[in-house]
């Protein structure tokens, strides 16, 4: 198997990070793949904001949790409590996706979610556990959001698109098993 499909097949979803931030060197890379992602008529309607600051994560995630405490269906936050409480899992660093509506709206998503999976992999690749985020918008949900919007520098007319946590798991996990099912063949 060669060295792309291999990362594929190792990639796991972490949720559970030991207290270890990634070298900046490897964030640096991780970023980059970012960066080479494809994007539509090559419009990169991204902002790539790479997140040290463990007060900006707790306070973001706090955040977040509040937010989703207020929402009316309850059964998401019950889950999140019943896992910890932990938005982030405890990640020490994470990357915000940040994301300028495009043409046709909606475009932005695919390109958004090409980025993100580049950045997954690449970490992958280098030893470095991760998880794609949605949670992160609900941190952006509340009265906060201009507020996490200066502290983490989004360009004007940027939104919250999604994370990808970064580090390293409190243990090896698994992949998930492919469905040979979920795949058509039409001849």
């Amino acid at each position: 198997m060669n060295e792309t499909l291999k990362t594929i097949s190792q990639r796991y979803s972490c949720r559970s990070f030991l207290d270890k931030m990634p070298s900046d060197a490897e964030l640096t890379a991780i970023a980059n793949a970012g960066l080479q992602a494809p994007s539509g008529m090559n419009r990169q309607h991204w902002q790539l904001i790479v997140v040290k600051n463990k007060d900006i994560i707790s306070e973001m995630e706090a955040e977040g949790l509040r937010a989703l405490s207020e929402f009316p269906d309850k059964a998401l936050y019950q889950r999140i409590m019943s896992r910890g409480g932990k938005l982030f899992y405890n990640a020490p660093c994470l990357i915000m996706l940040a994301v300028k509506e495009a043409f046709p709206k909606g475009a932005e998503l695919i390109d958004l979610g090409i980025a993100a999976q580049n950045i997954a992999l690449a970490a992958t690749s280098l030893g470095v556990d991760n998880v794609h985020c949605g949670f992160a918008a609900f941190c952006f949900a509340g009265g906060k959001a201009e507020t996490f919007k200066r502290k983490l520098r989004f360009p004007e007319g940027y939104e919250v698109g999604l994370a990808v946590l970064l580090g390293y798991g409190n243990e090896r996990g698994t992949p998930h098993a492919p469905n040979p099912k979920k795949v058509t063949v039409i001849e």
